[in-house]
């Protein structure tokens, strides 16, 4: 993912969620060639001066990069739009962990909302990194409906 700041993105990743800072690469750039944008979709001219690696959960990496490219976008998709996403993080108490988002200043998107449906059990909350990423944090201590009854739902 491309954020604006690494920083500001490191100290979230790990300060926030939790992650483990594993190590820094960079930069990534061809000056003359078209290597960025054939492999990478990007303007054959953009720059990664570093991209920093982070694992989540023991498991799950995180990729996190900090371009500079003629005609960058600076606007982030909401979920509506094509492209748009977010990341969703399983936590095993819903209020202390949106408490603590408030407590840090982070924008939280309402009220924590109780799933329905094969869903039944499980509460989830939309909050904002700081740059604007569109996060989720979910949570089923004690599992989902489908869980208990997956024939139910089918």
């Amino acid at each position: 993912m491309t954020v604006p700041d690494l920083e500001q993105a490191r100290e979230f990743f790990v300060d926030v969620l939790g992650c483990e800072y594993l190590y820094t690469l960079g930069p990534l750039r061809d000056d003359g060639g078209r290597w960025m944008s054939e492999h990478l979709n990007v303007d054959d001219r953009a720059v990664a001066q570093r991209i920093q690696f982070f694992r989540i959960g023991g498991r799950a990496i995180l990729e996190v990069f900090e371009y500079e490219a003629p005609a960058q976008r600076q606007e982030l998709p909401r979920n509506s739009d094509i492209g748009g996403h977010h990341l969703a993080f399983y936590v095993a108490d819903l209020d202390a962990a949106v408490a603590d988002l408030r407590r840090r200043g982070l924008r939280v998107l309402g009220e924590p909302t109780k799933s329905k449906g094969p869903h039944e059990g499980q509460r989830w909350i939309y909050f904002l990194s700081p740059w604007g990423l569109q996060c989720e944090l979910v949570s089923y201590p004690h599992g989902k409906a489908f869980d208990r009854d997956p024939d139910a739902f089918r």
